[in-house]
């Protein structure tokens, strides 16, 4: 299988060039020239597998250049019992929260206790394969920005990984004390990470600024080394993402949930839309999908798209509890605009041209005709969100992360607003509560909330009967060692440096 750019389709590159290279030379993203198709008797098939089974038949899928001995070894590595706690890294959890049908798909029981892991556990694997299928003896330089939980997720898989450097920018007051903790005590030789004067838009920004900058590059080759990413604007990053929509999908019809081939709802927490992204491929490939739900915080920019057809960033910005969504500018929605066009690489260079210079575009009315008929589009305040933390403690016994809060609220926005309660749910969880303490903590019990991260954890454990992931426990006695913080625009100087170039 082979790739293109999504703004220019003439550059086509293999899959091996599209994880290694990350970015487009011109700055579009990369994009399946076609998509593998499931049958309802595929789909049964996939459900008699277990999920690393799932995953290296859909990988073998897209990645026509690796052997099955390179893809294998790949999925058996990333999704080990010991990373995961078990043999499903993807477990559901079945509320009955009335008649809706809704099914918490909990993809944060990896490493760093986020649903990133999914992707991040493999990414180094396929990234130091690609390399030496296509840059043998180059070292991969990896530009990381994140809003909290990609940092960690990215440093945790690449962390001593042979032929790689990484570099990671994360908002200096936009991430949760224990995101932060996370990424300042990181291990590894290879690892680095900066605190910037801004948001995550304008770390996301810089990050591809640096990608496109021909005179960085040409100091790069000359000491044979190449940029490369780990956001989800890599394909690499966004493929395994797939993985767990038709595992979910292959667990529910095992559990007896659903019958194949009835269809279903997902709805996603979402900034920068890789994760609802990877729901929509997967029904491009056959998996039997009613409605996309996009869920977001005050920061409501996709919502706002979904409802007018314009993308507009220039807004407020807001700082919420749930951090991995205060996102203004939404990456991953440009190949979701490639694919609603008919592939039409001109239209969406001119709408990313557009979103450069003016902060805004329009689709035109064939699109917006597509995006009404795929997505509902909801958003929740920081007062919402702790009400649906409450509630759904409450009345389940369930406790979610400030972000899974988000998507249970616009889900039952979307329910209320259609009545559609008989389409089962899969809701994406996408952290643990305990990355968002304070806020948990402060929604069911604001009382016993501490100014001490770690004491509100053991409060929070305490008081719910719930266990501390221990990876986050450990972090508590953890030494910092990353303390730099410097603006968006020194960001090219702080990576020449700590490259020694």
């Amino acid at each position: 299988m082979k790739y293109n750019s999504t703004r220019n389709k003439n550059t086509v590159v293999t899959a091996a060039q599209a994880i290694s290279q990350g970015i487009s030379e011109e700055g579009g993203l990369f994009v399946p020239q076609e998509l593998p198709k499931y049958s309802a008797d595929e789909l049964l098939a996939l459900s008699k597998l277990d999920y690393k089974g799932r995953a290296k038949k859909i990988l073998a899928d897209f990645l026509s250049d690796f052997t099955a001995e390179e893809i294998s070894e790949s999925v058996d590595a990333a999704y080990a019992a010991e990373k995961f706690g078990g043999d499903n890294p993807a477990p559901i959890s079945y509320l009955h929260n009335g008649d809706e049908n809704m099914y918490i798909l909990e993809l944060w029981h990896g490493p760093t206790s986020a649903f990133k892991d999914m992707a991040l556990q493999i990414l180094p694997h396929l990234l130091t394969k690609s390399m030496h299928k296509v840059h043998d003896g180059k070292e991969a330089v990896i530009l990381v920005a994140t809003s909290g939980d990609t940092g960690k997720a990215a440093l945790e898989g690449f962390k001593d990984v042979d032929g790689t450097k990484i570099m990671v920018f994360y908002p200096v007051d936009g991430v949760s004390p224990m995101q932060k903790r996370q990424m300042t005590t990181q291990k590894g030789s290879n690892v680095n990470v900066f605190a910037i004067k801004g948001n995550f838009d304008d770390a996301q920004t810089g990050v591809k600024k640096i990608f496109t900058n021909d005179a960085i590059k040409a100091q790069l080759a000359d000491n044979n080394k190449l940029f490369s990413s780990a956001n989800s604007i890599n394909w690499g990053r966004l493929l395994p993402q797939i993985v767990y929509y038709f595992s979910a999908y292959c667990d529910l019809i095992n559990a007896g949930k659903i019958a194949n081939g009835e269809k279903i709802n997902i709805t996603v927490p979402t900034g920068n839309f890789g994760n609802i992204l990877a729901a929509f491929y997967a029904m491009n490939m056959g998996l039997p999908v009613n409605k996309f739900i996009c869920a977001s915080n005050a920061n409501n920019v996709l919502t706002d798209f979904l409802a007018t057809g314009t993308y507009d960033r220039n807004r407020n910005f807001y700082a919420t509890m749930s951090p991995s969504m205060d996102i203004l500018i939404s990456s991953n929605l440009e190949r979701l605009l490639y694919h609603l066009t008919g592939n039409d690489d001109a239209k969406v260079a001119e709408y990313m041209k557009s979103l450069s210079e003016t902060g805004k575009y329009t689709v035109d009315d064939s699109v917006k005709a597509k995006l009404d008929e795929l997505f509902f589009g909801g958003s929740c305040d920081d007062k919402g969100t702790q009400a649906t933390i409450k509630k759904t403690y409450d009345e389940e016994h369930y406790l979610c992360d400030t972000h899974t809060a988000v998507a249970v609220n616009v889900y039952e926005q979307y329910v209320e607003k259609t009545g559609d309660k008989a389409t089962p749910a899969i809701i994406a969880s996408t952290a643990s509560p305990y990355k968002f303490a304070k806020n948990v903590l402060g929604s069911i019990a604001p009382e016993a909330v501490s100014d001490d991260e770690f004491a509100t954890v053991k409060e929070l454990s305490k008081l719910t009967g719930t266990e501390v992931p221990k990876p986050l426990a450990e972090l508590e006695n953890a030494e910092v060692r990353f303390t730099t913080t410097c603006a968006a625009d020194e960001m090219k100087d702080v990576v020449l440096k700590a490259l020694d170039i």
